[in-house]
Parts: structure tokens; C-alpha cells; sequence
């Protein structure tokens, strides 16, 4: 979509002579507020807390904050192209949706919502492990748009790989492989709150559906469906995990394979060496390590590491179009948007989360002209400079 920018700015001062009082938001704090008003506190909190004091998910907007950018003028700025290449796909824009579990608790569409409108914007989707709707029947929803699998690493072997079966046969064209979650964090509003939705049921959907899953079952779901929980919650994580492992995912599907939740240099180099497809620079938003560094900080020591090996992309903090810019300019091949999106689906379903997306993206469009930027694939670390301390 050539100038998103200009189309969707142009589509909101249009309504200036008849206003719709009941418009949905613009300003991206707005989306967060009016879920908070419409959420009780366990669904809001699961979405929008972190791990302890949330300081690394301050750390994650602060990185941003930190770098800022020097336009330029005087560079022929009419078409604007925001499309991105990865492992020979070329998506529309440099953005993805970011695997997020349990969105049944959010909105009544919960996933296929949210699928939906990643699949009218082009934005690839990435189905969680842990959501509540199966694996595929979100990729029904989504029809031959791009999606992602996020894989949950179980501590049951059987369980991730037939997992990696039925994303590869869903039509999934990429495993995303979550490593900093091998047990939950030290949520505080989640333990104040008492809330885990998947004791409830919710976010299951994938492991109930699961042959592998269901035969270790000692009676079936339907006759005993606590029980099938309380054997979720034994194979859920999986901490005794090795970079030996890795071996394992190569074996049960020929899909790249991205590690998410790379933070350090020497993880990426060891990733690099174990064969692995890309990597995904991310602190989970904050929601499993307090007072780890900022994911942007990060990052370009990440990207140096890496090279030009794999694609690098990044999550936690992306709120806004320049912050967009800013992880591409430091290395991000692409960003992944997480919260953002779910305020939008608690505030509005489908229609909430491709309004936050095409907003962020028309932010984006029009940052790039007026910072004298052309094409999202060329930004590169001249267009920044970091703030001193």
C-alpha cells in the first residue's frame, strides 16, 4: 500500500464536517485506557503487567527515548517503500504481530480476531502456542495469508513435535521458538489478582487438540477435563533445555526455525553456529526477567553478532512509527507489535486491532518522508543519534 501515511490521515480529516462521536482512537495511550475501562482486572493485568516492578518493561520504552532522529531534507521522499524481504517472502510492511496466548480473555474474537486483521493489513500473524482456538483453525480464519507458529517448547517431546506437524500441515511458514519462558515469571498483579487463565481452561486449545497430548491422558478430556489441566500444567515448560536441543526442532520440520528471546551477543553467536534461521531480539515485554536491560539496547550488539547470517528482528516497546525506525536502523530486519494490538482487540475485536495497525503503520509512512527516508530496507544507523548517559 503505496503512502499509507497520506491515505489514512486523508481518510480521518475527511469525517472533520461529519464527525463520528463514537470514532475509535488515535492516540495509542487512548487504546490501553479505554481497555483498562473495559477489562476486569485479571484479563488486563495478564495483558498489560510485567514481571516484579515492570522496571525492564520502563527499560524497554526508555532504549527507545534514548536514540533519537537527526531528518533530512532535500531527498525526493513521493513514494515511499516500506516492504521487507524475509526468507524470500516480501511482506508489505516491517511488521508483524507478535504471538500472544489467552486472547479469548480479552475479546469474545480472541485469535481468529486478531488473525483476521493482521490478514487484511498483510501483516503476518503469529499464532501462539498458547492460544485458545487451535492452530488451524486460525489458519482457516486467515485463508493463504502469512502466519507463524510460536512454539512453546513442552517438556513432553511427542507434544512439540507434533506440534511442529501440525503447524508445517496448517500452512504455517515459519516456527518461532520462545526461549525465555521455560517456567512463568514473578507476576505481582497476576499473584495479587490470583489470575492464570490457562487453570480456567483458556489458552489450551492447541495442547487439547493434541494426539500427543491426549494420549497421555488418563481419562479423556471431556470425562475430566481438570485433570487434562493439571497435566498441562506438568509439561507445559521445559527448563533442562540445551543448545544441543536444537537439534530436535531440525529434525521434525523443514520450516526456518527464529529463536526468540536472544538478549545477549554470545547466545547469537551460538545460534548462528547451531543452524538456526533467524533470531528475534526480545525480553518478552517485560514480562519474565524484572530489571533486565531494554530490548533495544540490545540489539545492535545482537545484530553486529549476527551479520548478515540470518535476519534479525525485535519486540518489546515498539509503540509508535519511529519506534519502528529506530530498531531498523539499529539492525531489526523487522518488529513484532504485542500489546499494542491486544489493547486494540479488547477495545474493539478485528476492527480494533486493524485500526492500531494501520495507524502504527501510517505513523510510520509518514515519519519516514519527513525524516528524508525512502526506503524501510535502507535505514541504518546514521539516521540516529544516542543521547549521552
Amino acid at each position: 500500500m503505496e503512502n499509507i501515511g497520506n491515505l489514512i490521515q486523508y481518510q480521518i480529516y475527511a469525517t472533520m464536517h461529519n464527525p463520528d462521536p463514537n470514532r475509535l482512537p488515535v492516540i495509542t495511550e487512548e487504546w490501553e485506557k479505554l481497555a483498562r475501562e473495559k477489562l476486569e482486572d485479571g484479563p488486563y493485568y495478564y495483558i498489560a503487567g510485567g514481571a516484579g516492578a515492570e522496571k525492564t518493561m520502563e527499560a524497554n520504552l526508555k532504549a527507545f527515548t534514548d536514540w533519537q532522529i537527526i531528518p533530512r531534507m532535500l531527498r525526493n521522499v513521493d513514494k515511499r517503500d516500506l516492504s521487507v524481504n524475509i526468507f524470500g517472502q516480501t511482506y508489505p510492511f516491517p511488521v508483524l504481530q507478535a504471538p500472544i496466548g489467552v486472547q479469548s480473555i480479552i475479546h469474545e474474537e480472541g485469535e481468529i480476531g486478531s488473525a483476521k486483521a493482521s490478514a487484511e493489513m498483510g501483516v503476518p500473524y503469529i499464532a501462539s502456542s498458547a492460544s485458545t482456538v487451535p492452530m488451524e483453525k486460525i489458519a482457516e480464519a486467515m485463508g493463504d495469508a502469512p502466519r507463524w507458529f510460536q512454539l512453546y517448547w513442552s517438556r513432553d517431546p511427542e507434544i512439540a513435535a507434533s506440534f511442529l506437524k501440525r503447524a508445517e500441515a496448517s500452512g504455517y511458514s515459519a516456527i518461532v521458538v520462545t526461549l525465555d519462558t521455560p517456567m512463568m515469571a514473578w507476576r505481582e498483579y497476576d499473584l495479587k489478582n490470583v489470575y492464570l487463565p490457562f487453570l480456567a481452561g483458556e489458552g489450551v486449545g492447541n495442547y487439547f487438540t493434541d494426539p500427543a497430548f491426549q494420549a497421555k491422558l488418563d481419562a479423556p478430556i471431556e470425562a475430566d477435563p481438570q485433570g487434562a489441566i493439571m497435566h498441562w500444567t506438568r509439561i507445559f515448560g521445559n527448563t533442562s533445555l540445551t543448545w544441543d536441543d536444537l537439534s530436535f526442532l531440525r529434525e521434525h520440520t523443514k520450516l526456518p526455525i527464529i529463536l526468540k528471546g536472544i538478549m545477549h551477543p554470545d547466545d547469537a553467536k551460538m545460534a548462528i553456529e547451531k543452524g538456526v534461521d533467524g533470531i528475534i531480539v526480545s525480553n518478552h515485554g517485560g514480562r519474565q526477567v524484572d530489571g533486565a536491560v531494554g530490548a533495544l539496547e540490545v540489539l545492535p550488539e545482537v545484530a553486529e553478532a549476527v551479520g548478515d547470517k540470518v535476519p534479525v528482528l525485535m519486540d518489546s516497546g515498539i509503540r509508535r512509527g519511529s519506534d519502528i525506525m529506530k530498531a531498523m536502523a539499529l539492525g531489526a530486519k523487522a518488529v513484532l507489535v504485542g500489546r499494542p494490538l491486544m489493547y486494540g482487540l479488547a477495545v474493539a475485536g478485528q476492527k480494533g486491532v486493524k485500526e492500531v495497525l494501520q495507524n502504527m503503520l501510517a505513523d510510520l509512512d509518514i515519519t519516514m518522508g519527513l525524516t528524508g527516508q525512502s526506503k524501510v530496507s535502507e535505514l541504518d544507523e546514521s539516521l540516529l543519534r544516542k543521547l549521552d548517559g
